[in-house]
């Protein structure tokens, strides 16, 4: 993988990661982040539990697939943020939510980047 790509990947993987350990140690403040409020009682589970888990999973993924070997990992990362940004969609098509075009924007390019990376590993 060319050096600027894996530093990029790497950069954003551990941005993803330091964003799932906010969400463990100052929930509000990662919940604010997003432009959400923090939830109570078996929402703030939820919220908390799910968000840190999606967050860490794909950071983490991020930059171990950078390693050599490491490629099907970026599959997941990217796997897992393309059915964010399609979620995310359906949310406002369907549901009546927000448009994200900023988040839905980011999920999108960090899939393709990510895609991108497990292509030109090695």
């Amino acid at each position: 993988m060319p050096t600027a790509l894996r530093v990029l990947t790497l950069v954003i993987g551990a941005g993803f990661t330091l964003q799932g350990l906010g969400w463990l140690v100052a929930p509000s403040r990662a919940a604010e982040g997003l432009g959400m409020p923090l939830l109570d009682g078996m929402g703030r589970s939820t919220q908390v539990g799910d968000f840190a888990a999606f967050f860490l999973v794909g950071g983490l993924c991020m930059v171990l697939g950078t390693r050599p070997g490491g490629r099907r990992l970026l599959h997941v990362a990217a796997g897992l943020l393309g059915a964010a940004a399609v979620g995310r969609t359906v949310a406002w098509v369907v549901h009546g939510a927000a448009f994200a075009a900023l988040f839905i924007t980011v999920e999108a390019l960090v899939c393709v980047l990510c895609l991108a990376a497990a292509r030109r590993t090695a």
